[in-house]
């Protein structure tokens, strides 16, 4: 029996239907899967079949949720916010944060003081499979944080351009919503290049200050989650 090319979806890591090619009798329409009526019957039913099978094995692996992680639980970044570390408007959270490379303290006659800046992020834990109620072994707890600064000009040279990427630790357990605290600007990067050279000058560094949180469900299964910020750096006045 002669045999001619009959194409069949399958699924792909890319979250495509690829098609497949697989030998079937002759006198079958390759281009719609017929051949008379009964092969329209047989064909078509078993084309329906594998693109529903298909698509119900495939979509749901595109979601960002799916890969983020092999825990149940994933977390979302509500808000985060930035605070100035000491002189003016110390202590007041803001969406975008001018950072003061230099700070007298009390303002203009104060000796010269350098601060760190603080963040703080809030969380939500969502279940992956939205029919699920989180239980105890689902909550995150986080343990750790990256802080990465981003010019949008593309000048992202460390050291040079924009202050050096860092780790910190950061400890709390989110089973429901809850918040940390974390260092956004440390002491020593305003105390070396690029931020050192902005002290007495008008010049500012716009930065994007990426920050990736660390941690794991109750089962050790790891979690991460990235939010970002304004922060401006400049000496600013006291």
């Amino acid at each position: 029996m002669q045999t001619a090319d009959c194409r069949l979806p399958i699924e792909n890591a890319d979250c495509r239907l690829a098609i497949e090619k697989v030998d079937c009798p002759s006198g079958i329409d390759v281009d719609r899967g017929l051949a008379g009526p009964r092969a329209k019957v047989v064909w078509g039913g078993r084309l329906r079949a594998a693109l529903a099978l298909a698509g119900a094995l495939t979509l749901p692996s595109c979601s960002d949720a799916i890969r983020t992680g092999q825990s149940p639980a994933y977390l979302i970044i509500t808000n985060m916010t930035g605070t100035k570390g000491g002189g003016a408007n110390s202590g007041t959270q803001a969406t975008s944060l001018p950072s003061d490379v230099l700070t007298r303290v009390p303002a203009i006659t104060g000796p010269a003081t350098v601060f760190s800046d603080s963040g703080t992020a809030s969380f939500q834990l969502q279940m992956k499979d939205t029919l699920q109620t989180p239980t105890a072994v689902n909550a995150i707890t986080i343990d750790q944080y990256h802080v990465k600064y981003i010019r949008a000009d593309g000048h992202n040279v460390q050291g040079v351009d924009v202050p050096y990427e860092f780790d910190g630790a950061a400890t709390a357990t989110i089973s429901n919503t809850g918040s940390v605290s974390f260092t956004l600007v440390r002491v020593q990067a305003k105390t070396e290049a690029p931020l050192a050279a902005l002290v007495n000058n008008f010049q500012v560094i716009s930065t994007i200050a990426e920050v990736t949180f660390y941690g794991h469900d109750q089962n050790g299964r790891a979690v991460s989650v990235t939010g970002r910020l304004d922060v401006d750096f400049s000496d600013w006045g006291d």
